[in-house]
């Protein structure tokens, strides 16, 4: 006498409950505690001093508000930052991608060591940074002598804020692109060459759509940093008034001055483009989940 035994699909199995290890599930009390310390976080750290920046702007009103950020010095500063970002955030970009698609898609020698200099930006201190432009094109730097001759002023000008800009904010759009890039391969690339595609209809058409959101999300970030560079832009600039003073060195000498309700007004401009550039960075990191997600059968 034989016994049939009846084995199940494997499929059958798919809508079985998942047994979640006693481990990993803590107590109400300790999710509610350590929730509630993160929220006390945020909130001493993030909310009171957001709340804080636009209370004392708004402080004597609309009018005096209006007045601070309309006035020629502080529209200049922002004219200013604004040509800094302009210029930098589409030249990072430019970088960035020749960058990115240099290490991810070719093997050479000398490739760690291009990656070190990517990265350079991230372990140098803006002042650094800044420093190093000043001993370059400075009055008694390396090029001042022939700069002076053919009357190019790059430092305590715009020329020198941009590069000062650039140098901090270029790791930012290759970071993202590199492993982006690393981790999709090149199959589909070589597929397309193959095919009779030339090296400019296959970036645009294949490699261009498949980073398009990883360079989103690297070129807002550049942008968040150029906007609000401090250190750099502070040893090139000379600070003056109405000239090369940015956002953030408006700030400050405003502050100096106690002129409070300026400062905290010009302060609130920066902050409205932090808080608008967090807005687009959630909305693109959304966005690229979603496009990673994988489609379930």
């Amino acid at each position: 006498m034989t016994t049939a035994t009846l084995d199940l699909p494997v499929n059958s199995r798919r809508h079985e409950p998942a047994i979640t290890p006693a481990a990993t599930v803590e107590p109400l009390w300790v999710r509610i505690v350590l929730g509630l310390i993160a929220l006390t976080f945020l909130t001493l750290f993030l909310f009171v001093p957001l709340a804080a920046v636009f209370a004392e702007a708004l402080k004597k009103g609309w009018e005096v508000y209006l007045s601070a950020i309309t006035e020629p010095d502080a529209w200049s500063a922002i004219k200013l930052t604004l040509i800094a970002a302009g210029i930098a955030v589409p030249l990072n970009l430019v970088f960035g991608v020749a960058a990115a698609w240099t290490i991810a898609k070719f093997e050479f020698r000398g490739k760690n060591v291009l990656l070190t200099l990517i990265d350079l930006p991230f372990s140098v201190s803006p002042v650094i940074s800044g420093l190093i432009y000043v001993l370059l094109f400075g009055a008694q730097g390396w090029f001042g002598e022939w700069l002076r001759a053919h009357d190019i002023k790059i430092l305590f000008a715009v020329p020198g804020i941009v590069l000062a800009t650039i140098f901090v904010t270029f790791p930012f759009v290759a970071r993202e692109l590199i492993p982006l890039m690393q981790a999709q391969g090149s199959e589909e690339e070589e597929a397309a060459l193959v095919l009779g595609a030339s090296g400019w209809k296959t970036f645009w058409h294949v490699t261009l759509p498949n980073i398009k959101w990883g360079l989103l999300y690297g070129v807002i970030l550049c942008n968040a940093r150029a906007m609000g560079e401090f250190g750099a832009v502070s040893v090139v600039s000379g600070h003056i008034r109405g000239e090369t003073n940015t956002m953030p060195l408006q700030v400050e000498i405003l502050y100096n001055e106690y002129n409070f309700t300026a400062a905290f007004a010009v302060a609130s401009l920066l902050t409205l483009l932090a808080l608008l550039t967090l807005a687009l960075k959630t909305l693109v990191e959304w966005r690229t989940r979603e496009t990673r997600q994988p489609v379930e059968e």
